[in-house]
């Protein structure tokens, strides 16, 4: 009895310091609440690890969870070389009869379903860790910001070809961060998306090529 009741004050207390740290652990035992938008590739949990696969002739599809406002994140990651992915961060579902978002680069309403907004970028080209205006302004922060300082040839090389990388990404007001591998790869701030979804993207693909795989683990959020 006395050996049960040990083990019970062991498993409260580390309940506990999980909750005052702060951190969630995502998919490590499956996709929880997230949900796919936007396109029709595939994600399944397998070990502890996040798969994104490429279906032929899908467009840009997202793995949604939230919305949320401030918040860390953290993830390693690995993709094909011949695809390219991102995390979304405070980004919109458009609706059916919505308006073009503001600032969009075509004006016209987008299809129901489809996530936009800023998307850390995950790539093999010396653009990963930098922020796209996902189906919106479809140019870099960086760009829009004038933050292009940043983007370093330490910056641009910092994700490691076939490697898992680290990514951390600190959204906190209006200001947004983003690090690979412990370099700083974005810093810029933007009031417009004050809170909005993370959505785990696989790029479209076309028909006829791939499939092609993105994976995530260790992934971790806390909110601010």
């Amino acid at each position: 009895m006395k050996h049960q009741l040990l083990l019970s004050c062991i498993a409260a207390l580390s309940l506990n310091a999980q909750a005052e740290d702060g951190w969630q652990e995502w998919f490590k035992d499956g996709l929880g609440d997230a949900q796919v938008v936007s396109g029709t590739a595939t994600y399944k949990v397998e070990n502890g690890t996040l798969i994104g696969t490429t279906v032929d002739g899908s467009p840009n599809t997202f793995l949604m969870k939230g919305p949320f406002k401030d918040f860390e994140l953290q993830f390693e990651v690995k993709v094909d070389d011949q695809l390219n992915s991102g995390v979304q961060v405070r980004s919109h579902l458009a609706k059916e009869g919505d308006p073009a978002p503001e600032g969009s680069k075509g004006g016209k309403p987008l299809p129901a379903g489809r996530l936009f907004g800023p998307q850390c970028e995950i790539a093999v080209n010396g653009t990963a860790g930098d922020f796209y205006d996902e189906a919106r302004r479809g140019t870099w922060w960086s760009i829009l910001t004038k933050t292009e300082a940043v983007r370093t040839d330490e910056a641009k090389a910092a994700f490691k070809k076939g490697e898992w990388n680290h990514y951390r990404i600190v959204v906190q007001g209006d200001h947004y961060q983003s690090y690979v591998n412990g370099v700083k790869t974005a810093d810029f701030t933007q009031p417009g998306d004050p809170e909005g979804n993370i959505g785990f993207q696989v790029h479209g693909i076309k028909k006829g090529d791939g499939p092609y795989a993105v994976c995530w683990k260790n992934v971790k959020f806390k909110t601010l």
